[in-house]
């Protein structure tokens, strides 16, 4: 009966190796090198077929997962990272305006992988705090200004082949500045402003074209960056045990990206690489929390993420290939307050979405409106005065629109700052986000199951009244 049970194993074990099982063996405590953009657009890379030149991502994506439904709470460096590296959702950290610290007792990755023997450092932007929540190995700073690749490849180096020799694994993060304003270096002879695409909800103008094309430059510096260090992985012999995470952060800085809640603020561009364990060329479509990456990693590493307070979960199974739904929504929130010249305004934000729908609540729409630092001279201009200076992107719009109301042009002008109390998109139909479709009989039901989804979360946070909450917190950052 011997022979006869070890085939029927040794089967068994055939079957599952090459059926959709994907029943593989993980590496014990692989090491994790997690690469992080700077205000980059998810639809703008290679791998989901954006303009940008992006040949290391895409092979990054070919031999890895990519994420298509992954989604921050908050469409800002500070709260985005410190999601990010907590796997807590912004309402438990209360880092939601900009620039913002996580309260007291909060955890993040260091406090998870180092119990399990990890060296955690952090090399680059930091945006995180306090110390004591985010207790990374300060690794260095590197250049915001100058090609930052260099020096990001010999402090990684050193701080790789440092915990190697060791018999550490390592947690690095590499934060570059790459894709953040402004935009000061990358190759910009490869985007000829004349031939960059303009996207269906921007408005096409000299300007406009100028800083994308500067924009994207710096993305493809970043996109050379992940090719230099899996090339470095590869000469010290550590391809083999390390996971290699990419992750492009929020939307950019142009109109209707970051400091919103729209698709192109709040998606991610999530890329994950484990030789011989995740699945190569695959992608997941389960919606993923950005509070979802730290809990998986630990269970990558082989920790138990119920042994600490996260409101994410791990999506190790799905990076595996076994496509499990964990959350049927995501959520998103913006508070304008403590952003330059919008100190004291008070206009929140608060969406829901499903991997169809999104559905956005601006309680203040009907006494106030929203801007940033990037739509102050186009709020200026809107507001009759005269513009000092250079225009900027948002303000060469303004310009560029003219006053006739029932131009496409002229109505994107007027969605810079002003947003209708309740806003539904069908992204399958309609992917910009431009045809709100609340309040039609069409999409009531709908409308209404989002809807009372979302006030549920929110009254679960004691956030039920979100211009309340942003006052709370303009009186705490003043």
């Amino acid at each position: 009966m011997k022979p006869l049970f070890l085939v029927l194993l040794l089967s068994l074990a055939a079957i599952l190796h090459t059926s959709g099982a994907h029943a593989v063996a993980p590496v014990e405590r692989p090491n994790i090198l997690i690469i992080l953009g700077d205000d980059i657009d998810r639809d703008m890379l290679g791998p989901w077929g954006g303009q940008a030149h992006t040949p290391h991502l895409d092979q990054l994506a070919a031999a890895g997962v990519r994420l298509e439904n992954a989604y921050a709470n908050v469409a800002m460096c500070a709260p985005f990272r410190q999601e990010f590296f907590s796997g807590r959702c912004a309402w438990r950290t209360r880092a939601i305006p900009n620039h913002s610290h996580s309260v007291a007792g909060t955890t993040s990755l260091p406090h998870y992988l180092r119990p399990l023997g990890y060296r955690v450092g952090l090399l680059g932007k930091k945006h995180i705090g306090p110390p004591a929540a985010y207790p990374f190995d300060n690794v260095g700073t590197l250049p915001k200004t100058a090609d930052p690749n260099p020096e990001a490849l010999q402090q990684a180096k050193q701080y790789i082949t440092s915990a190697r020799d060791a018999g550490d694994p390592f947690c690095l993060v590499i934060a570059s500045h790459d894709g953040h304003g402004p935009y000061t270096h990358g190759d910009r002879s490869r985007y000829p402003p004349a031939a960059v695409a303009i996207p269906a909800d921007a408005i096409d103008t000299p300007r406009y074209r100028q800083e994308l094309a500067a924009h994207l430059a710096e993305v493809s510096n970043l996109d050379a960056l992940v090719g230099h260090l899996r090339d470095l992985l590869r000469q010290e012999g550590l391809t083999d045990n390390t996971l290699v995470l990419f992750c492009s952060e929020q939307g950019n800085a142009f109109p209707f990206s970051k400091w919103t809640c729209f698709d192109d603020g709040l998606a991610c561009g999530i890329i994950a690489a484990l030789p011989g364990v995740i699945p190569a060329n695959t992608s997941c479509a389960e919606l993923t929390w950005v509070a979802d990456i730290a809990p998986t990693l630990l269970t990558a590493a082989g920790g138990n993420p119920a042994s600490f307070q996260c409101d994410g979960k791990s999506q190790w199974n799905n990076w595996l290939g076994n496509h499990q739904p964990v959350h049927e929504y995501a959520y998103g929130i913006f508070a304008n307050c403590n952003i330059i010249n919008n100190r004291d305004r008070i206009f929140p934000i608060r969406s829901i979405r499903d991997t169809r729908y999104t559905l956005i609540w601006s309680p203040r729409a009907a006494e106030e409106v929203t801007s940033n630092v990037t739509l102050t001279q186009a709020l200026r201009l809107t507001q009759g005065e005269t513009l000092q200076g250079t225009p900027d992107a948002a303000a060469s719009w303004v310009l560029a629109a003219g006053s006739n109301a029932e131009t496409q042009e002229q109505r994107l002008v007027e969605r810079l700052h002003h947003r209708p109390e309740w806003a539904l998109y069908d992204r399958v139909k309609d992917p910009e986000e431009l045809e709100n479709v609340a309040g039609t009989a069409a999409s009531a039901a709908v409308q209404h199951r989002l809807q009372t989804a979302l006030q549920t979360w929110l009254e679960h946070w004691n956030d039920r009244d979100p211009v309340q909450t942003e006052k709370q917190f303009l009186k705490k950052q003043r």
